[in-house]
């Protein structure tokens, strides 16, 4: 019993190992990709708090580009400081606005990037609240929205509209009808590319990709 205790923890060990592995690799393979389109001298804007957009921001300086990032202050949680303070360590200009600023921001950046915590089927994404109204924003004013994600946050969902998300995707911590959201959705007709370890990315081609990896 006690072999088998031991077989079945160090299989799981190793099995972290790999998963973790996968984690550098996947955030490396998107860096890769994404940060030729940090121009030296862009403005950026970016939302809460995502390691991806951190990795790609980081690779973009170390390539010897200035740019200045706008940090959206996030609430519920202001994990938008979070950000703002990795970037200063980074020596990266940036600075927090509210989120009810992006409209006045928007007009001054040349991209949004963000990361997502999930990619559905639609080719639309699950992310920190507030993303959706960015989205919204960036299309009327013609940014692009780019999101960054590791293919392993592809999953098969379709929510088809913010009740969804209230009802059936919700954290255990929200309650369905009070209490601050933590999420929403948005749709793929406001999202212009995905950067993911499995390439570059039009929102109509992520349902051929989990195609692929669910069978």
């Amino acid at each position: 019993m006690h072999n088998e205790i031991a077989k079945c923890r160090n299989e799981m060990m190793e099995r972290g190992r790999e998963f973790l592995e996968r984690i550098h690799s996947s955030r490396g393979r998107i860096a890769d990709l994404c940060h030729p389109f940090v121009l030296d001298g862009s403005t950026i804007l970016t939302h809460s708090y995502s390691r991806v957009a951190l990795n790609v921001l980081k690779k973009a300086a170390e390539s010897k580009k200035y740019f200045t990032v706008y940090v959206t202050e996030s609430q519920p949680d202001c994990s938008g400081y979070t950000t703002k303070k990795v970037l200063e360590e980074e020596r990266i200009p940036c600075k927090v606005i509210l989120d009810a600023e992006i409209g006045y921001y928007m007009e001054k950046v040349d991209m949004v990037l963000v990361g997502a915590e999930s990619v559905v089927e639609s080719g639309g994404i699950i992310n920190k609240v507030g993303s959706y109204p960015i989205a919204i924003c960036a299309r009327q004013l013609n940014k692009p929205f780019y999101v960054l994600a590791e293919s392993f946050k592809f999953a098969r969902l379709y929510p088809l509209n913010q009740e969804d998300l209230r009802n059936q995707f919700k954290d255990s911590h929200e309650k369905a009808e009070e209490g601050p959201l933590f999420k929403d959705y948005t749709p793929p007709a406001f999202i212009s590319l995905l950067f993911t370890d499995l390439g570059i990315l039009t929102p109509s081609a992520v349902s051929d990709e989990l195609i692929k990896i669910y069978t």
